[in-house]
């Protein structure tokens, strides 16, 4: 049987018609819309923001965050088109399956475990920091981090990390209300989204008063500009070509890109929204749309706030509460409520990371590619519980024992390498089947596809050397379960196991 061989769009339509077995419709337009604003406002705004406007774009991260999104738009009227097309669970490697073959899909499948499994516990982590911020460190070290990290208190003396218990607390907690049902964890979500919302709109109203011109004055940083001071007392300077100008600002882009990750998320949910053809593109680049704006508020006030030479010494986690609390004279409680804003958007960063994780496992079950209990529904919540299960296990062995410091970009990689396909899978399409009703057209096809796969690939290309090695590893490992599992136990591997009256439910 060839690598490439392909699943009937018949097959998996009928499988979207099969609501009774399935999983179920619940979701509307404003959960998508929900759903995507609670995976993409994260850590990228409060903390990408200040580390690119510092290192690299200055004021003009504005600029940073324009260019960025308008990559993630490429790809989302792409993601918009597919996901009204193909309501099915699975996302990208849905698509894939249908476009350019098992193999492909498999590969986005495994990718996409980098973007939504590795990013919901290295999220979980942070989640635990900022806890222990709020509570002012009442924590003990020894059980909010894992086995592998040691540090010396006030007084002097070792600690050693046993367990990162925060962490895991905040996975079972989400992964139980996943298994409770879709729309209960949408309300949950919205709520969510609602107080995160609400407090970065805070943050920009009142922090518009106390935005300094002169700190936006020369908008993009000079060549010449003086160096900042790091943390450990050197100079960090601005000479390098992608420190400056606009090769900062397409740096900087490269940097917050971590910011938008999380809209393609709303593509796993396809098989539970209530009208797809219609909600998926509106939930899709709705909230892109809205967190864009967002965004370029956000990082316009915050930069005009404080220099944005501050953020290279104080440019990480405490970044916006720094810039409050320094500049922002009688407004402390604004840096606590940021901090529970922060919190905020880290849970429901997670909640969705961890469902769109459960929903590409239980479309690649499915299909025959990894074992039946991916895919297997709990009889009275029709959620696939026993995924959940297995992720919590998964994610939170990772989370409590394994140091914080795993790199983000590698998240960025599986992300960019899935936005990339499923471009080309839009002209594959256009040409292999043109006929097929689209509810939702990309636009100036194959234009808008080239150009999103483009600027994911100069995005991929970007990141560092170490980065692209680990995701090359982790890509052999893939290959190698493929070959030695997934290939043999395909449904297309034997043909009678596919829905065989696909056209009844048609």
């Amino acid at each position: 049987m060839s690598l490439f061989r392909k699943k009937s769009l018949d097959v998996l339509m009928a499988q979207a018609g099969d609501s009774d077995k399935g999983l179920k419709r619940t979701l509307g337009a404003g959960n998508l819309i929900a759903l995507g604003i609670g995976a993409i406002i994260g850590a990228g705004l409060f903390v990408r923001t200040a580390a690119a406007a510092g290192q690299h774009a200055g004021p003009a991260v504005t600029l940073s965050f324009i260019v960025a999104a308008i990559g993630c738009a490429f790809a989302g009227l792409c993601y918009a088109e597919f996901a009204s097309m193909i309501p099915i669970a699975g996302s990208a490697y849905t698509y894939a399956y249908a476009t350019m073959g098992e193999l492909i899909a498999w590969i986005i499948g495994w990718a996409l475990i980098l973007e939504y499994a590795l990013g919901a516990a290295t999220v979980s982590i942070a989640w635990s920091e900022f806890l222990n911020k709020l509570v002012g460190g009442s924590i003990p070290y020894e059980w909010s981090h894992s086995p592998f990290e040691r540090a010396l208190d006030a007084a002097n003396v070792m600690h050693t990390g046993i367990m990162n218990v925060p962490a895991l607390l905040i996975l079972f907690m989400i992964s139980a209300l996943l298994i409770k049902g879709t729309q209960e964890s949408a309300v949950v979500n919205a709520i969510i989204v609602i107080i995160k919302v609400a407090i970065v709109i805070v943050f920009i109203i009142i922090g518009w008063q106390f935005i300094n011109p002169a700190n936006h004055h020369p908008y993009l940083i000079p060549a010449d500009a003086k160096p900042a001071i790091q943390p450990d007392g050197t100079e960090y300077s601005y000479a390098d070509t992608f420190r400056h100008g606009w090769g900062g600002v397409l740096t900087g882009a490269a940097v917050v890109f971590f910011a938008f990750i999380g809209f393609d998320a709303v593509s796993t949910a396809a098989q539970e929204a209530k009208n797809p053809k219609k909600d998926m593109p509106i939930g899709i680049l709705g909230s892109l749309v809205i967190c864009t704006v967002l965004y370029i508020l956000f990082s316009y006030v915050l930069t005009g706030v404080a220099p944005y030479t501050d953020f290279v010494k104080s440019g990480k986690e405490a970044s916006v509460a720094y810039a409050i609390e320094t500049y922002m004279h009688g407004y402390g409680w604004l840096a606590k409520l940021v901090t529970v804003g922060i919190l905020a958007g880290f849970s429901s960063v997670i909640l969705v990371m961890l469902m769109g994780q459960s929903r590409v496992f239980y479309t690649m079950s499915t299909d025959g590619l990894l074992p039946k209990a991916f895919s297997d529904l709990h009889p009275k919540f029709r959620t696939p519980y026993k995924s959940n299960i297995i992720l919590f296990v998964f994610v939170g062995g990772f989370a409590g024992f394994v140091p914080g410091d795993v790199a983000g970009n590698l998240t960025s990689i599986g992300t960019l390498l899935a936005f990339i396909l499923v471009c080309v899978g839009v002209i594959i399409m256009r040409r292999n089947d043109p006929q097929r009703i689209r509810p939702f057209k990309t636009p100036l096809v194959p234009l808008i596809p080239i150009l999103g796969a483009i600027v994911c690939a100069a995005m991929i290309y970007s990141l560092d050397n170490r980065t692209l090695f680990t995701a090359f590893v982790w890509m052999i490992v893939g290959l190698v379960v493929y070959f030695s599992y997934s290939k043999a136990k395909s449904k297309l591997h034997n043909p009678a196991e596919i829905l065989p009256h696909a056209s009844d439910f048609e």
